[in-house]
């Protein structure tokens, strides 16, 4: 961690200045002068050892690139912790998913460092790219982050991400079956390369290039299968909801063929298709001649059966999840003009991110599947008056609350005496 230096440095005390941005950020921080909040009241009563803003602004600025990678380090180290302490991952010795995707951040100051104009016309954007661990019944926690300037192309710097997020993810307790997922964006052979080198699956859209379509226009009419969305999905392009599909998939099929041999890959193809609702059915008087169709193509090594397979694939939005619960919260905005300060930010983000999901699950089992929000609504912004007595603080919390049972279940658990023999 930063170097502990001098008593008056912007590097003194680090794990004081840490807890303290963590603390903040737990409660909902958005910005450095957010951070404040804990001093406000009675809190300093309660807690000790806080910093002011201007103290952790400082702190955040003097982060270089090697510091944010030793705390990436910590933070790994902290989330197997917490997955060997808590049911964070339930069923991840089984089966366990990684999703990557990047995200845009807009930021508004030209003095920001690595702001650039890249995918959206006149915005200026910071271009983060993340990757979660999740089970079939758990909420996605943040394996890894980096934060990147705004052009950066979607799949840079992916492969390592990946590689570090499979090996957290081992250290997690994904001791088995490791499926990474992502969209089109990383179609790569690179990215395929690093999840096949560390003994995980791959589930990754392909897009629509000539040799895709090659192979899609030679599946047989006889080989789709009809499936059903019950709850419906979203069609990107137009927002209609469809709730039919047909899927049917080539189970050889070479990509990458025009690089090396050793680099090209052979898996399934799994396609998904549904009708184009952009095209009316019936134009003027006249029905169409033939029915017009999307194609969603996933290049996948997942052994699972093809209905079970494609299922899995289309689960990758769980990752949406946690970037929603970002932006709804600390990455409201990137708070300082200092790009390193914004990747330091972003990691504590996932920090925080994971503690929380850690203790809705010591609550109940409605708050392992709540939102960060709901889970500072309930667990964590709870009115309280403070009386002493004996020379102890008491807390009166709220009567009739509705999360008493939540609450006081979290509490007695992370406060039960440690386990001897």
């Amino acid at each position: 961690m930063i170097s502990k230096g001098a008593d008056n440095s912007g590097g003194a005390n680090p794990m004081a200045k840490v807890m303290s941005l963590v603390a903040a950020l737990c409660a909902g921080a958005d910005s450095i002068d957010d951070t404040g909040r804990l001093r406000h009241g009675a809190m300093p009563a309660l807690f000790s050892g806080i910093r002011a803003p201007s103290t952790l602004g400082t702190f955040l600025r003097m982060f270089t690139h090697g510091h944010t990678l030793q705390l990436h380090a910590a933070h790994r180290k902290f989330l197997a912790r917490l997955a060997a302490r808590t049911p964070l991952l339930p069923g991840a010795a089984d089966l366990a998913f990684v999703d990557i995707d990047s995200t845009h951040k807009r930021v508004y100051g030209r003095a920001k460092q690595g702001a650039q104009v890249g995918r959206f016309k006149g915005i200026r954007t910071l271009h983060p790219l993340l990757a979660t661990i999740s089970t079939p019944t758990a909420r996605p926690v943040i394996a890894a982050v980096r934060l990147r300037q705004g052009r950066s192309a979607d799949v840079r710097g992916a492969p390592k991400l990946i590689a570090e997020t499979i090996a957290t993810a081992r250290e997690a307790g994904c001791s088995r079956t490791l499926l990474v997922r992502g969209d089109s964006k990383f179609y790569n052979a690179d990215v395929i390369a690093a999840c096949r080198r560390r003994g995980a699956r791959f589930s990754v859209v392909t897009g629509t290039n000539p040799s895709v379509r090659k192979a899609i226009a030679g599946i047989g009419d006889d080989a789709w299968q009809q499936i059903s969305h019950p709850t419906g999905v979203v069609v990107p392009d137009t927002g209609e909801v469809i709730y039919d599909a047909d899927i049917a998939e080539i189970p050889a099929y070479t990509a990458f063929t025009g690089r090396k041999k050793a680099e090209q890959v052979t898996a399934r193809l799994i396609v998904r298709r549904v009708r184009d609702l952009a095209k009316p059915a019936i134009v003027g008087e006249q029905g169409e001649l033939f029915p017009v169709w999307r194609y969603h193509p996933v290049f996948t090594d997942n052994p699972a059966p093809l209905v079970e397979a494609e299922a899995q694939h289309r689960q990758h939005a769980i990752v949406e999840q946690a970037i929603a619960d970002g932006k709804s919260g600390p990455l409201a905005h990137l708070p300082s003009a200092h790009f390193n300060a914004n990747a330091a930010w972003l990691i504590l983000w996932a920090i925080t991110h994971n503690l929380l999901r850690a203790a809705g699950t010591l609550a109940s089992l409605f708050h392992a599947k709540a939102s960060t929000a709901g889970l500072r609504g309930h667990l964590i912004h709870v009115p309280a008056r403070i009386a002493r007595s004996g020379r102890r603080v008491k807390l009166h919390l709220p009567q009739r609350w509705p999360w008493q049972g939540a609450w006081t279940q979290l509490f007695d658990t992370v406060h039960a005496p440690p386990e001897t023999g």
